[in-house]
């Protein structure tokens, strides 16, 4: 292709991760003709470097553990992993880094693909430069959707490029396990990759520059995975920041602050995200390259009525079902809008991505698990709210013993004290990954505590966990 091509849809979709996918999905339902604009691998950072490939590769580890807490069955799971079996498997859950079947689902839906990398040229336009540098101009009569996602963010440090460090692609894709591994940050990747990493046969030292890990989640998630990563054998490090980091005759090797060398034969950095809107034409239509996109709850970005963001781009809850719940949103706000219906705006309304503000959830697939829905105690304090936090130990119910010797685990709901509703549940470990969508829909439907008396747990299982908290917070 030579010559420039122009072609008009109703919507152009910029990034066919599962975002992007999403609000194709929901647009092409409303009978409005889409299209989809990928640089890379329609299906996106989950489906190849983040969310399939890091619990594939969890799985094992997981399922390992808990199987080691089992009467019978530990004796039979005492050896290492199989490590070349545990990436096959990986391989095998991003299809070996091949989109044919993604692919294929868009040309189901009724999406057209256009394989560039697309930049708005101006309002309702983007242009797709190809793989063989031809363009096309693809317009949008109602919309544009960014849905570009984001990168890994990596500290200024100087000549950290020539180290060639990790960042959550290389953890995930990598193809055999470093003798040594250092791991700067931590949040949820960093917990992660340390977990899978030190049980493939890594030695894993974490550094952490603030007090513990997972420092969005309640304190005790944060300390009782440190306390298992330390008993597997990783060395955690709280307050330890890294000054410099240099690749020494293939040896990496980090500075901290108190000048404290340590080695290792790859460093991962996983300190944070920044939105992949640098190189995407916002200059064009008045907005800064590089920046976060403020939205309202429809998606739709401020001050372009054209306009939407969906996903990590907002920068309102990065995390992938919580992008694809807001491609739900914004594709039927679109449609909405395009088909003159009255917008449904209002707080949970079908076109407004409440949740994002009081009911996220999030699930950390270490050993144990952590999961959370809603406000931790500090941000309910912080935003004014008058609650109180009632806490249980996991291991005192019975479905919890069934399920793992010596288990060990924490729950706690944050309960409006005004309200009698529940502002965040958070619990952690073995298996709690399955509860939180019960949280998850108590959080959300604003359900009384006087209501959820009546929600009877099954016994004997870990969800009776529920039942011990409200009588706490009855007793209390």
């Amino acid at each position: 292709m030579t010559e420039t091509e122009t072609n008009a849809y109703d919507v152009v979709v910029l990034g066919a991760g599962p975002v992007g996918e999403n609000v194709a999905d929901r647009t092409r339902a409303a009978g409005l003709t889409t299209a989809v604009v990928e640089s890379e691998l329609v299906g996106g950072e989950c489906s190849y470097w983040a969310c399939m490939p890091s619990k594939a590769l969890l799985r094992p580890v997981i399922a390992r553990a808990d199987a080691r807490r089992v009467p019978g069955l530990r004796q039979s799971v005492q050896g290492p992993l199989d490590a070349s079996e545990v990436l096959a498997h990986r391989d095998y859950y991003t299809s070996n880094w091949k989109d044919d079947g993604q692919v294929g689902w868009l040309d189901s839906i009724g999406a057209d693909l256009h394989r560039g990398h697309g930049r708005l040229t101006g309002p309702r336009t983007v242009t797709v430069t190809g793989p063989d540098g031809g363009e096309r101009v693809l317009t949008a009569r109602h919309a544009v959707a960014v849905c570009t996602g984001s990168r890994a963010a990596l500290p200024g440090l100087p000549g950290l490029d020539a180290v060639k460090p990790w960042t959550s692609r290389e953890a995930t894709s990598a193809k055999a396990a470093p003798g040594r591994l250092i791991v700067i940050g931590g949040g949820v990747v960093a917990t992660e990759m340390a977990t899978v990493w030190q049980a493939l046969g890594s030695r894993v030292t974490v550094l952490v520059r603030g007090k513990g890990l997972l420092p969005r989640m309640e304190p005790f998630a944060g300390e009782l995975i440190a306390e298992a990563l330390t008993e597997a054998g990783a060395d955690v490090r709280t307050g330890t920041s890294v000054e410099s980091v240099t690749r020494e005759n293939g040896t990496v090797v980090a500075v901290t602050g108190t000048g404290e060398r340590i080695e290792a034969d790859e460093i991962l950095f996983a300190t944070g995200r920044a939105p992949r809107t640098d190189d995407i034409g916002l200059e064009s239509i008045g907005l800064d390259p590089g920046s976060w996109l403020p939205v309202d709850d429809s998606l739709r970005v401020t001050g372009h009525d054209w306009l939407y963001a969906v996903g990590d781009v907002n920068h309102r809850a990065l995390l992938t079902h919580q992008g694809k719940y807001q491609a739900r949103i914004a594709g039927a706000a679109i449609a909405a809008r395009a088909t003159g219906e009255t917008l449904l705006a209002e707080p949970w309304g079908a076109h407004a991505a409440t949740a994002d503000h009081t009911a996220v959830p999030q699930v950390v697939f270490t050993d144990p698990e952590a999961a959370a829905v809603g406000l931790s105690l500090a941000e309910a304090e912080e935003a004014g709210h008058r609650v109180k936090a009632v806490d249980v130990d996991l291991s005192t119910v019975s479905g919890a013993g069934l399920y793992a010797d010596g288990y060990q685990g924490r729950a706690r709901m944050v309960v409006d004290l005004e309200d009698e509703i529940l502002r965040g549940v958070t619990f952690v470990g073995p298996g709690v990954g399955e509860l939180i969508h019960s949280a998850t829909i108590a959080v959300a439907g604003q359900v009384p505590v006087s209501r959820l008396w009546h929600a009877v747990p099954s016994y004997p299982t870990i969800s009776e966990v529920w039942l011990r908290l409200l009588e706490a917070y009855r007793d209390a």
